[in-house]
């Protein structure tokens, strides 16, 4: 196992947490202060604009329990690590989005380290180290930042396959059943996991007094939703409210071209051309068929399972689309983020091309801070 560049990984972390309190300093007074004054703003307001849409849920959520129907749809053990950390100032109500936010930067940085491990074992040293910048800049890498739960995901997701490649199947069990409690994909790790445990078969079936200890494992994960199904039943009265209250937000099942042929559609022919729908629009559906594309050419570029995962993931993401939204594609710009895979096969790419990264170096770090922004001003980023 390659020893992970510590010190470097940490320069990217800080530098980019850096560079997104810059953001959220200036844009706040800059947009929020009345101009040629010179009375401050209110430190308080600055630092909650981070508790924006899912994030402001999460911290509720954490604070007060689930209150209302619709609130199961935010899985468990994010609000639940928020509200335990936060016990000792518990006095301050914004001890709750400090903590929330603190969890998400924390989860991150684990999650480069692991993500390295997974890269480097993939396509080299160049490969890894390439995939981390791209994460860390893509433009709606701010989620990472802000109290929402995606660095969590990654991190379990990320600790789960780094744990399977080490044939450490109760460790990736564990962590599995950590990531379907934290998102409802969660429970798609099945997937990998069997195939993993077919890749490895010959090892497993040469010690056969220990067979049943190492494929038993994947039961820990739909054990993790089967729990939050539990807890669905006692509060909701039924097993799969988080599933049935994604109508709420016009989320509903259908096939996975349903969704783009709709944002054509809208893009095209509905949606006022410089309008903010277009915009939203072309955000989503330029991040779903990017990652679209790199999950296909993940195929034979990587390891089985991580090209299964990227496919399951983005299959996944386009089965539900928002019907009823001005956006049918909304939130896809968010999820993209953790399909890791793809993000090893865009470093590949990056590469291979090098005007393709230079590209990515100025179009990345562009929308990135203008999305940041965006969320910062409550403006739909979700």
């Amino acid at each position: 196992m390659k020893r992970a560049p510590t010190r470097d990984i940490l320069w990217l972390f800080v530098l980019t947490r850096v560079a997104l309190v810059l953001v959220t300093y200036f844009a706040f007074v800059l947009l929020t202060a009345q101009k040629y004054t010179a009375t401050s703003v209110d430190i308080n307001t600055m630092l909650a604009s981070w508790s924006q849409w899912d994030a402001a849920n999460y911290v509720r959520i954490a604070h007060f329990g689930y209150q209302t129907y619709f609130d199961v749809a935010f899985f468990p053990l994010y609000p639940l690590l928020i509200f335990v950390l936060a016990l000792p100032l518990s006095w301050w109500s914004g001890s709750y989005l400090l903590m929330g936010t603190l969890i998400s930067n924390a989860a991150l940085l684990g999650s480069l380290f692991l993500l390295y491990q997974i890269a480097v074992e993939a396509g080299g040293e160049q490969v890894a180290r390439r995939a981390l910048l791209y994460l860390c800049l893509f433009p709606t890498a701010f989620f990472f930042f802000a109290a929402y739960n995606e660095s969590l995901f990654l991190f379990f997701t990320l600790g789960m396959f780094l744990a399977m490649r080490r044939q450490r199947w109760w460790l990736a069990g564990i962590l599995g059943l950590l990531a379907a409690l934290t998102r409802s994909a969660g429970l798609l790790l099945v997937i990998p996991f069997l195939i993993e445990i077919w890749i490895s078969r010959e090892s497993i079936a040469a010690d056969r007094q220990k067979l049943w200890l190492r494929v038993f494992p994947v039961v820990l994960i739909p054990l993790g939703t089967a729990l939050y199904a539990l807890y669905c039943w006692q509060i909701r009265g039924t097993p799969l409210a988080f599933a049935d209250v994604q109508a709420h937000w016009g989320r509903i099942t259908s096939w996975p071209w349903v969704g783009i042929g709709a944002s054509f559609g809208d893009l095209f022919w509905i949606k006022g051309f410089g309008s903010f729908d277009e915009a939203h629009i072309i955000l989503d559906l330029s991040a779903t068929i990017g990652f679209i594309t790199l999950a296909v050419l993940s195929w034979r570029k990587l390891r089985l399972s991580y090209f299964v995962w990227a496919i399951v993931l983005v299959l996944f993401m386009l089965i539900s689309p928002g019907f009823f939204s001005v956006d049918p594609l909304e939130s896809n710009q968010r999820l993209v983020l953790e399909i890791f895979p793809a993000f090893i096969t865009l470093a590949m790419l990056g590469i291979k091309h090098p005007r393709f990264h230079q590209a990515l170096m100025i179009i990345f770090p562009a929308l990135l801070t203008t999305l940041s922004i965006l969320f910062l001003m409550g403006k739909w980023m979700v």
